[in-house]
């Protein structure tokens, strides 16, 4: 099981679900009509660090993956 956190104006509850690596992850997310449009644009990190490549990677158990939206700043 992994946790997913959905940061700053995405504005979701974290979600615990069943996922292997990134690519099924993905696809399971696809599905959450309200993230369609915020996954292409995210920047994601796997236990606190920002992964560039993801796909090589494989979950642990409890892993946290966050989803991090482009930031505007003034």
């Amino acid at each position: 099981m992994i946790k997913v956190n959905f940061l700053g104006p995405i504005g979701l509850d974290s979600i615990e679900l069943e996922s292997k690596n990134f690519a099924e992850l993905r696809k399971k997310l696809q599905n959450i009509e309200s993230l369609k449009n915020w996954l292409p644009l995210c920047a994601v990190a796997l236990n606190d660090e920002i992964i560039k490549d993801t796909s090589n990677i494989t979950f642990k158990d409890n892993d946290v993956i966050s989803l991090l939206p482009p930031v505007c700043g003034g």
